[in-house]
């Protein structure tokens, strides 16, 4: 595609992305649906695909770049490590292996059908296994079912799913330089496990350690507490937060992983428990304010600009994509809660409930673009695919819910 011969100032390009995507969240939110998707549409409306008003420029990457970090931030302030050991116990496991490794393995399937390479296809299952954590819990708040049985086991399922596809995602990230030759990808995995094994062993390490301190009483909210007191800038609170975040971060990024992976862990550990509810409360505010009011509504708009209808030539890989995201899914969670000993709609109901993609999914699928594991094609059919889990799950839920009354 050639390059426009004017580009507009870069603050007036953010300005007209960030109005825009505003406009379109808006409309989007009245009629319940995420307001990323209006996002993403606001930018493909600007992009390339048509007005080509707006360009993804190194600027508008970089704000993206941010809008990834602290998106991954909130959903791992909304995932209770507790509540990941209690998806591994008991029959609860088998759902949330199934509802991952069956969607995983059937998107791993359509790459190798329509031939693509090995790095896009493991991509495609990836993005097709994972379940948008923050997405699935608004869909529940929305339908009032957040408290559920069943609301609860899909939760539980989708922490599972994000952690377990981040992980693997730092795996690939570090195979990609690979010349992808068998000894290669072994050698390069092996490495990355051991990095990932490492990284994990720390997070456990800090976990057990709050966890005694806890047992001692709230020393670490009181200490934190006179921290913060004494200090005497402006939002040490948040800015204290973010240290820890970014020592998680730097770690893993240190070790070869992506960034993401240590921010999305290190917001993990921290909870009310250990911090306060209004400190925790505070937190999550700040970082709902930046990211929802400026950096998401940039990142999900700079995806619709990445996006190409025109690029998009093999409409069966589309079909497919799209036919295999919902049926393997929906399948994995039917499949896990029957072996679980489930009854047959609840386990359906489960299956429905982890459907939708969302923010997680496009977040992956970014990075991957951005790494030239996937193409232009690929990415956007993912997008699609995104989107359109995201669409309809409410409404499937709302039926597979009132079947269960």
């Amino acid at each position: 595609m050639i390059e426009p011969h004017f580009e507009l100032p870069f603050f007036t390009n953010l300005l007209i992305l960030l109005v825009t995507a505003k406009i379109f969240g808006e409309v989007f939110e009245r009629f319940k649906q995420p307001s990323m998707i209006g996002e993403i549409i606001a930018g493909i409306i600007l992009g390339p695909s048509l007005l080509g008003l707006i360009h993804r420029t190194e600027d508008i990457k970089v704000i993206s770049e941010l809008g990834i970090f602290l998106l991954v931030i909130i959903a791992g302030l909304e995932i209770n490590i507790d509540d990941i050991l209690k998806s591994l116990k008991g029959r609860n496991i088998i759902i949330s292996i199934m509802a991952f490794f069956i969607p995983i393995f059937g998107g791993i399937a359509v790459g190798y059908f329509f031939e693509q390479d090995i790095m896009t296809t493991v991509f495609i299952g990836l993005c097709v296994a994972i379940t948008a954590l923050p997405v699935s819990i608004r869909i529940l708040m929305d339908l009032g079912k957040i408290n559920s049985e069943v609301g609860q086991k899909i939760i539980s399922i989708a922490i599972f799913d994000d952690v377990l596809a981040l992980s693997i995602l730092g795996v690939l990230l570090n195979i990609k330089d690979t010349d992808m030759s068998a000894a290669s990808v072994v050698k390069a995995g092996s490495i990355s496990l051991i990095k990932l094994a490492i990284f994990i062993g720390l997070l456990s390490v800090v976990y057990l350690l709050i966890k005694k301190v806890l047992r001692k009483g709230d020393y670490i909210q009181q200490s934190l507490d006179k921290l913060v007191g004494f200090l005497k800038g402006k939002e040490p609170l948040f800015a204290l937060f973010f240290v820890f975040v970014l020592l998680f971060s730097t770690f893993t990024e240190s070790l070869g992983l992506h960034f993401i992976v240590g921010a999305f862990f290190a917001s993990m550990l921290i909870s009310d428990s250990l911090i306060g509810k209004e400190n925790l409360k505070a937190i999550e505010t700040t970082t709902n304010n930046m990211a929802m009011g400026f950096l998401a509504p940039v990142f999900f708009a700079g995806i619709g600009l990445e996006f190409n209808f025109l690029s998009i030539d093999n409409i069966a890989l589309l079909l497919a994509v799209i036919a295999v995201s919902y049926l393997s899914k929906i399948a994995g969670g039917f499949i896990g809660g029957t072996l679980a000993g489930l009854p047959k709609n609840v386990s359906l109901t489960l299956g429905v409930g982890l459907n939708a993609r969302g923010i997680m999914e496009l977040v992956i699928a970014n990075i991957a673009y951005k790494n030239g594991l996937i193409n232009t094609e690929v990415f956007s059919i993912l997008v699609i695919m995104g989107v359109l889990t995201t669409l309809t799950t409410p409404l499937l839920l709302k039926k597979a819910f009132e079947r269960l009354s």
